[in-house]
């Protein structure tokens, strides 16, 4: 699959798949938002809610029709690249070594984190997740079911698939700027945590690179260990409390 050619998006085509689904998913976020908090739910309970409703419909979608325009039926068959097997030995030697280098990224660039969110977007709403206190404990058990299920596995599953699998393989336009490019507009598409977008930027060059050197489903198992931090975090406060 991998061998075969790839039809090449134009740089619009390239930028609209890239950003949509983010506008898509914010609107969401933004509009379940006050609603769920009126019920009690932190603001995290309405990113899952634009999960469901916008990132796995929208992005799922365009994998389905491409391969149905493709392949006459619902299938991915031809639709993903850097899909060619590997070693289970090297997973066991990329997937630690990716998840270690961009969780040290993450956590270096923290503090560009909290500047950019104190001193540029300080006036967009901070994403909740419900481990400052003031919410029941039956509230938190139902959202990080919700994490568990949709953060953790259903989104990054479908966030590679869509990102690294299709879209970054279209992006010829952008030679070798291609990884930095993809980066950058990935960072971009978060509209909904924007005081990110320098740490993500940074973050996703190296799951890039494991991407194209060995295969897809490098980035899928990091991307669902980094998000698995949250549940932990959120399972770890439930369990505390009395």
């Amino acid at each position: 699959m991998d061998s075969s050619p790839v039809e090449q998006h134009s740089v619009w085509k390239s930028l609209l798949l890239h950003l949509l689904p983010g506008l898509l998913i914010t609107f969401v976020y933004l509009a379940a938002m006050q609603p769920l908090k009126q019920m009690g739910y932190p603001s995290f309970a309405a990113l899952m809610l634009a999960i469901v409703l916008a990132l796995i419909p929208f992005e799922l979608g365009v994998l389905l029709y491409v391969g149905k325009k493709k392949n006459g039926r619902l299938s991915l068959k031809g639709v993903l690249s850097y899909c060619s097997p590997i070693p289970v030995w090297q997973y066991f030697l990329w997937v630690p070594a990716v998840f270690v280098v961009t969780g040290l990224i993450f956590t270096f660039l923290k503090p560009v984190d909290v500047f950019l969110q104190q001193n540029v977007f300080g006036a967009w709403p901070v994403l909740d997740a419900g481990l400052s206190g003031g919410y029941s404990k039956s509230v938190l058990v139902v959202t990080y079911v919700l994490v568990g299920l949709l953060s953790t596995v259903a989104g990054p599953v479908v966030e590679e698939l869509y990102f690294r699998g299709y879209l970054l393989p279209r992006m010829g336009y952008a030679g070798k700027w291609a990884p930095l490019l993809h980066s950058f507009l990935f960072a971009l598409y978060h509209f909904f945590t924007p005081w990110m977008m320098v740490t993500r930027t940074a973050a996703m060059l190296p799951m890039i690179f494991a991407v194209q050197k060995k295969n897809l489903n490098i980035s899928i198992i990091v991307h669902i260990l980094g998000n698995l931090m949250d549940l932990a975090a959120g399972v770890a406060f439930i369990a505390a409390m009395t």
